[in-house]
């Protein structure tokens, strides 16, 4: 069974209970993080409710030519392999300098400990890290594309 396969099924059987969406094509499916540990543990919050929203920084969309999220759109968050675990619906989009982002986004987010402290460390080390094969460098006042999400789906 390929991942493409997968998701195919795990759409069907949302849809079976969701006839509401039956209009919609398949929506894209991604993983949160650059690495296995973090990607698979937030899939797993999202499922358990605990993630409900993402921070992707705007230069990201900017430098690989994608259009940044919108409210309404949905999504399947998968696992780092690409197994489907949930799907997200976009309820809110907010355009916050790095520097702006408050305690409470960093709760919502749900990652660590839920604090702005934990929120700030890892997401520094993260854009640096996408950052570093470009010539940009990470930047306090770069805005963030603080993405707000209500799970609407998930088997387990």
């Amino acid at each position: 069974m390929n991942a493409r396969s997968d998701i195919e099924k795990f759409w069907k059987r949302f849809l079976s209970s969701n006839p509401d969406y039956s209009t919609n094509t398949i929506p894209p499916h991604y993983y949160f993080c650059d690495n296995k540990k973090d990607a698979d543990e937030c899939a797993d919050l999202v499922v358990k409710d605990i993630k409900k929203a993402t921070a992707t920084s705007l230069w990201y969309f900017e430098q690989h030519n994608e259009v940044s999220p919108k409210a309404g759109n949905l999504a399947i968050v998968t696992d780092w392999i690409g197994n489907p675990n949930a799907i997200i619906n976009t309820t809110k989009i907010e355009h916050v300098a790095f520097n702006q982002i408050t305690a409470e986004f960093a709760e919502i987010e749900g990652e660590g400990d839920k604090s702005l402290k934990y929120w700030k460390e890892v997401h520094q080390a993260y854009y640096e890290r996408e950052m570093e094969n470009y010539s940009d460098e990470f930047d306090e006042n770069m805005i963030i594309v603080c993405e707000h999400f209500r799970r609407i789906y998930s088997e387990v």
